[in-house]
């Protein structure tokens, strides 16, 4: 089993993230969608269970040809779907990827925190000691341009470049973060994602586990930079207009997969 922590820190407040994050996941999930391939919901309905309220969710990702080619050669055919579902208390957040064909032998389990500070805070998810010593801590600068390979780099996606209209947030130079906390008119947040990756399969586990917390910090930085260079598009959406489109997406999304060329990341680097 391998665990890291990756926090994420934001010129946005938590309330205007919890709009971002899923404006942005609904248009990414259509970046990925095509030819066979893609996003498929399932369920999304609000859920009430142990005292906890949220919103579920239940999607199945068709990966085919969007993993790593070492597994594409290891995994018998069919197997290359991935369920994930996903339980949003806002601000805390709880999501596991499974896989039917090796059942409990394969889990990916990522755990969020949503704060408004500027990710200071130690073993915000409360592990055990001897968990917290083996857990990597891994900062993801959205600005840092050598965060990202060329392959995935996209000029219209760079928060170092992009100026929003209408918050004036941006472009994020690289004392950024200083500049944020001197500015009292300026939100900021931090994203902690705990993210807990097992992978059971003799002679590979190690190797399959790493790549998977590869990708995952890829996946993590690119839709983050992502999403604040989207925000004059979500800035001024309420919860229902957001309820609204992912119902409109989730019929894009069965229509894609049928009609659409496969387009979206490479998960090989």
């Amino acid at each position: 089993m391998h665990i890291r922590e990756f926090r994420i820190v934001l010129p946005i407040s938590v309330d205007e993230y919890q709009v971002g994050q899923l404006y942005t996941v609904a248009e990414a999930s259509k970046n990925e969608t095509g030819g066979g391939e893609g996003v498929e919901v399932l369920v999304n309905e609000p859920y009430a269970k142990d005292g906890e309220k949220g919103q579920y969710t239940h999607k199945v990702y068709h990966l085919k040809s969007k993993v790593p080619r070492l597994m594409q050669v290891l995994a018998p055919k069919g197997s290359l779907e991935v369920h994930e579902k996903a339980w949003n208390a806002y601000p805390y957040c709880r999501t596991i990827l499974s896989n039917e064909y090796m059942k409990d032998k394969f889990i990916i389990k990522v755990e969020t925190w949503h704060k408004p500070d500027m990710g200071e805070q130690e073993n915000i998810h409360g592990l055990d000691k001897s968990d917290w010593e083996k857990t990597e801590v891994i900062n993801i600068d959205i600005a840092d341009r050598k965060c990202v390979s060329d392959k995935d780099y996209k000029e219209d996606q760079d928060p170092a470049k992009f100026k929003s209209e209408k918050t004036g947030r941006g472009p994020l130079g690289p004392d950024w973060k200083k500049e944020v906390l001197n500015n009292p008119s300026c939100p900021h947040m931090c994203a902690y994602k705990l993210v807990t990756v097992k992978f059971q399969w003799f002679g590979l586990q190690s190797k399959v586990e790493s790549t998977i917390q590869k990708i995952e910090r890829r996946i993590f930085t690119h839709f983050h930079r992502q999403l604040f260079c989207l925000i004059d598009k979500w800035i001024d959406l309420s919860m229902d207009d957001i309820r609204k489109m992912e119902e409109e997406t989730k019929r894009e999304l069965d229509e894609m997969r049928q009609k659409d060329e496969v387009k979206g990341m490479d998960m090989d680097e």
